[in-house]
């Protein structure tokens, strides 16, 4: 991109976060003149999502504080009515960071594997049944250990998610991508499995009618109370007496009142509202609908996940924005707002002034002075690399948990398998995000124990045979369906932690991005604690709003061969076969 912009754009857009793309996109979509700055080499800030050299250089980059070389405030540029502000960052610290590996940085050499006969805890093989050499059949199971090296090899088939969310399918943000027509930008997943944690072990949720009557993890009787409630909270309407004088009331109180067992409480409050036992009663209803709403569109669960990580629905908006006309420039700080008689008159970048009607920007890019004090607390999140899936089946699956943490909000956590190209092929990743309370290491800790080995692993043992491990899962399912148990979780089973990334970050969506800043001005928050973008969208479709009210918010986007090209009339004849046509 050549430094010699044009210096007056209808819309400036600073950060390529979530909302800020999607705001971009819709602007240019109308006509507008759109001018799309970051600062990064990358796109989607605290949305995007790396390859695992990509994620080393933004942890330093973190741990060093990101600078600006780009050419200050020159005063010629200002006039005399005018103040220029300095942009800062304060939000864009991430924090308590904690980087750890779990296993050594090379595999011992073939001598030393002999010596130490790879031992493996379940299911060790006494002698090859393939006829091989003591030292082929070493190093045939030595595929099956991991290092660090060799992790690094394979670094550019990850795509690590800073901010990993989900799509409800009947969602605002897959509601959108379809009208709009950007949906053909992206590829989706449907999450195929549901988990809940109860009674100190892994359990299906059903999701379907067919699953609420073929689970044996719910009784008979609380089949039919299930069904019985979920169909009040599918066809509430505001004006039904229903939910009368639990408005201000918790969801769990709701669910006592109409009789529910704990075992059902569970399931309703932690698996389908996606809440605890102090999330209000109405909220929780909407959450429920939600839920219900957009189950069966497009698998037997309500939730889409984007293949190659959640950093590439940021990148979609923006690129729609650019088939319209938008501009973009990565790699370009903002390094000042001017601004006169409560508005924004144009930023400063590199040493060029650049005038706007609207300037939209991050709320990790905002001058301090439109902000008022840093939130004291953000999310705390988990990124793993493990040696394979909490729960094993015959085949590879998409997994969503909602870890119950009691009196706190629970810890949200998403697997996923090489078939999302998210990781190489024997591989998961896992995400943890939930509320920050101490800090990441602390406030995760109950889902790790929980559900992964932590022990450092030395290179020679197996701890389990992974070819085995769906038949062994099987077989424990088997034996414990008539006692109505299911996935325990014995420490042979659970997955090797072979890398861990622990960080905390802001969480600004209930924070006041409006008391301080020009009436031109519209900021955006980071990612959010829900699991899903509606907030996301809710923002970008409020800003948009405020900025061009009379204007259709994102319209359908023709497909290319809708266009219609200018054609030179003397191109020549069409196209004809040299074959001549056959007569019947």
């Amino acid at each position: 991109m050549e430094d010699d912009l044009p210096s007056k754009y209808e819309v400036i857009v600073i950060g390529t976060g979530m909302t800020e793309s999607i705001v971009a996109a819709a602007a240019s979509r109308i006509g507008k003149r759109v001018l799309h700055l970051d600062r990064n080499d990358y796109y989607g800030g605290m949305w995007a999502s790396f390859t695992f050299e990509a994620l080393q250089k933004w942890l330093d980059e973190c741990r060093n504080g990101k600078t600006n070389d780009s050419v200050k405030t020159s005063s010629p540029l200002v006039q005399d009515t005018e103040k220029s502000i300095t942009i800062g960052n304060q939000f864009s610290t991430v924090f308590n960071i904690e980087e750890k590996w779990f296993i050594p940085e090379k595999l011992p050499s073939v001598g030393n594997l002999l010596s130490a006969k790879i031992t493996q805890t379940e299911d060790s093989p006494k002698e090859s049944k393939d006829g091989l050499t003591e030292t082929e059949a070493t190093l045939k199971q030595s595929d099956k250990l991991w290092c660090q090296a060799k992790i690094k090899t394979m670094g550019r088939k990850f795509n690590l998610d800073l901010a990993p969310k989900l799509l409800f399918s009947r969602g605002t943000l897959v509601e959108l991508l379809i009208s709009s027509n950007i949906s053909r930008y992206a590829e989706f997943r449907c999450v195929n499995r549901i988990l809940t944690w109860q009674s100190d072990k892994l359990e299906t949720v059903p999701c379907s009618r067919a699953d609420v009557f073929a689970t044996k993890n719910v009784g008979l009787i609380e089949k039919r109370q299930l069904m019985q409630l979920l169909t009040l909270c599918v066809e509430y309407k505001p004006e039904s007496d229903e939910f009368k004088g639990f408005e201000d009331k918790t969801l769990k109180q709701y669910l006592e009142s109409k009789g529910l067992t704990e075992n059902l409480m569970h399931y309703v409050l932690y698996a389908i509202a996606m809440s605890n036992d102090t999330t209000p009663c109405m909220v929780g209803v909407e959450r429920t609908q939600r839920f219900l709403s957009s189950l069966g569109r497009y698998g037997n669960t309500p939730f889409l996940w984007p293949m190659y990580g959640t950093g590439e629905l940021p990148q979609c908006f923006c690129r729609l924005c650019a088939v319209f006309g938008g501009v973009y420039h990565l790699k370009r700080a903002a390094d000042s707002v001017i601004s006169a008689n409560n508005e924004c008159k144009a930023i400063l970048s590199d040493g060029s002034r650049l005038d706007c009607d609207h300037l939209v920007m991050g709320v990790a890019d905002a001058p301090p002075e439109f902000l008022g004090s840093v939130p004291k607390a953000g999310l705390s999140r988990g990124i793993f690399i493990i040696d394979r899936s909490i729960s094993t089946t015959d085949k590879e699956s998409l997994t969503l948990l909602q870890f119950p943490i009691k009196g706190k909000e629970p810890i949200t956590v998403i697997e996923a398998g090489p078939s999302t190209h998210v990781c190489p092929p024997g591989l998961y990743l896992l995400h943890m995000t939930t509320k920050q309370i101490d800090n990441a290491v602390n406030d995760l800790k109950p889902a790790v124990d929980a559900l992964l080995h932590s022990e450092y692993a030395d290179g020679t043992t197996i701890r389990i045979n992974t070819d085995t491990q769906s038949t062994q899962t099987s077989k424990e399912g088997d034996s414990s369906a008539s006692s109505g148990e299911s996935n325990i979780l014995d420490e042979s089973l659970k997955p090797q932690i072979l890398y861990a990334l622990y960080f905390n970050c802001p969480e600004t969506s209930e924070y006041d991005l409006s008391q301080n800043v020009p009436s031109n001005v519209h900021l955006c928050s980071g990612p959010d604690l829900a699991v899903d973008y509606e907030f996301a969208v809710k923002q970008a479709k409020s800003i948009f709003s405020k900025m061009y009210p009379d204007s259709e918010f994102l319209p359908r986007a023709p497909d290319p061969e809708e266009l219609s090209l200018e054609v030179d009339e003397a191109a020549g004849p069409p196209f004809q076969s040299s074959e001549e046509p056959k007569e019947e």
